[in-house]
C-alpha cells in the first residue's frame, strides 16, 4: 500500500473497514451453507448477496481485503478533480468507510444470530511480521475491527491472538489499551505451562488409554526424553527457548526427525540425550535465522551482530560487553551493510537494551554477586520484562544462540 506520507489519508482506518468487510463476509457466507432453513426469510437477503457477489471459489481472504483497501486508497490519492468529482469521490469514500455495500444486512445477520453462535478465530499474526507501517495496520485495523464487530450481537464472537512483542510495537493498540482492558486476556507462558503443554501433545499421540489418564506432565517427558548424569531434559530444552511454545514443540520435532534419520523409523523410547544435542546445532542456527528476520524491518543485518559473538565469551561484564558494543557502532567491527540505517554511532547500552529485547542477550539482576552462578540466575525479557537493565552488571549470550555460535552448550 502507498505509504500515509504520500497522500493525506490514515492506514489504520481503511484497514479497520477492510477487515470489518471481509469478516462480516466470511461470517454471512458460512452462515449461508447451514441449509436451507436458513436461505429463507431473514437470510434470504444474505443468500442472495453471497451468490451474486462472492460466489464458491471466489478470490480468498487476503486478496478481498487488499481489494477493498485498494478501492479506498485509489479515491484517497486520486488526482485532485472537480468540485462535482470531488464530491462523488467523497460519497464513494464515506460510502466504502461505512460498509454501505452489506450494511443493509445487518439487520437480518442480527437475525440469523439470535439463532446461531459464530466464533472466529485470527491466529499467527507474527508470520511475516516486519514492524511496516502496513503491519502495524493491518494490525491495529484488525483489533479495531474487531472491537466494533463484537458489539452487533453477543452471539458472534472475533477473537484474536496476538504476540506480547507485537502488542507492545503498535502504539495505537497501547494507547487505546485503557478503553479494551476488560476484553482482552494475557497469556503469559512459564516452564510448568509449558511443560503442561509438551505433556498433553506427548497423552494424544500415545494412544495408551491407562498412560494417559495416570501419567504427571514430568513421567509424560520422561517417557519420551532421557535425562543425562541427574541433568534434566526438559530443563535443558526449555532453557533454549524464549518461552514461546511453537520453539519448544521445534525443538521436540527436531529431536524426533534426528533419532529417526539415525534409526529410521524403529526408534527407541526414551530418546537419548545424544539426540537432543544432535538436534541443538540446526535448531540453533533456525532459531537465530527466525530471530534476525523477525526484527529485520526494525534492525536490518540483525544477523551480523549475532555473528560477532561467535567463538567469543558467552559471559561478559557491563564494561566489556560496552566496549563490544561501541566498536560495532563506530564500524570498528565490520558487520552487514543493511545495519547502516541503525547501528552508526548508536549508544552502546542502548545496543544492549536492542539485543536484550530480541532475546540475544539475558541479564543477571543486581544484587547476584558473580557471573559465575547457574545460568538460570540470568534472565530474558520474556522472564522479566521489567527488569532494570541499566543496573545489570553481568549478561550472557542466551543459550538458545550456543550452538548456532560455537560456544560452550553446557550449562554452567
Amino acid at each position: 500500500m502507498a505509504p500515509e506520507s504520500v497522500g493525506s489519508w490514515a492506514k489504520h482506518g481503511a484497514y479497520a473497514a477492510a477487515w470489518k468487510y471481509v469478516i462480516y463476509v466470511l461470517v454471512m457466507k458460512e452462515l449461508t451453507k447451514r441449509g436451507e432453513r436458513l436461505r429463507r426469510g431473514a437470510a434470504s437477503k444474505i443468500y442472495r448477496y453471497i451468490q451474486e457477489n462472492h460466489p464458491s471459489g471466489d478470490v480468498g481472504t487476503i486478496s478481498t481485503l487488499v481489494s477493498y483497501l485498494k478501492s479506498i486508497e485509489s479515491i484517497k490519492l486520486g488526482p485532485f478533480e472537480m468540485s462535482r468529482v470531488a464530491r462523488q469521490k467523497a460519497r464513494d469514500l464515506d460510502s466504502l468507510y461505512n460498509l454501505e455495500e452489506i450494511s443493509g444486512l445487518l439487520p437480518a445477520l442480527q437475525v440469523l444470530l439470535a439463532k446461531e453462535h459464530v466464533f472466529v478465530f485470527i491466529d499467527e499474526l507474527d508470520r511475516g511480521w516486519d514492524s511496516s507501517e502496513d503491519a502495524k495496520a493491518f494490525v491495529a485495523g484488525l483489533f479495531q475491527a474487531c472491537i466494533q464487530i463484537n458489539r452487533l450481537h453477543e452471539n458472534l464472537r472475533v477473537y484474536i491472538s496476538l504476540r506480547q512483542e507485537l502488542y507492545a510495537d503498535i502504539p495505537v493498540l497501547a494507547d487505546d489499551t485503557q478503553k479494551y482492558r476488560d476484553v482482552m486476556d494475557t497469556i503469559r507462558w512459564s516452564e510448568e505451562s509449558l511443560l503442561t503443554l509438551i505433556a498433553k501433545r506427548i497423552r494424544y499421540s500415545a494412544q495408551q488409554k491407562s498412560y494417559r489418564q495416570k501419567s504427571d506432565d514430568l513421567t509424560c517427558w520422561s517417557w519420551v526424553f532421557d535425562d543425562k548424569s541427574g541433568q534434566s531434559s526438559f530443563r535443558y530444552m526449555i532453557d533454549r527457548t524464549l518461552y514461546r511454545p511453537r520453539e519448544i514443540i521445534h525443538f521436540c520435532t527436531r529431536v524426533v526427525q534426528v533419532a529417526k534419520a539415525s534409526h529410521g523409523s524403529a526408534i527407541k523410547l526414551p530418546l537419548s540425550f545424544r539426540a537432543i544435542e544432535s538436534a541443538e546445532q540446526v535448531y540453533s542456527s533456525e532459531r537465530a535465522e527466525d530471530i534476525a528476520g523477525e526484527y529485520s524491518h526494525q534492525y536490518p543485518g540483525l544477523l551480523s551482530i549475532f555473528e560477532i559473538f561467535r567463538g567469543r565469551s558467552k559471559s561478559f561484564e557491563r564494561e566489556a560487553l560496552q566496549m563490544l558494543c561501541l566498536e560495532l557502532a563506530t564500524g570498528g567491527i565490520p558487520t552487514d551493510e543493511k545495519t547502516s540505517t541503525w547501528l552508526p554511532d548508536r549508544d552502546p547500552d542502548d545496543l544492549i537494551g536492542i539485543l536484550w529485547h530480541v532475546g540475544f542477550l539475558v541479564a543477571q539482576p543486581v544484587g547476584d554477586a558473580s557471573p559465575t552462578k547457574d545460568a538460570r540466575s540470568f534472565l530474558g525479557v520474556y522472564q522479566a520484562p521489567y527488569l532494570n537493565l541499566a543496573a545489570a552488571q553481568y549478561f550472557r549470550v542466551h543459550p538458545m544462540f550456543w550452538a548456532y555460535l560455537g560456544l560452550e552448550t553446557k550449562i554452567s
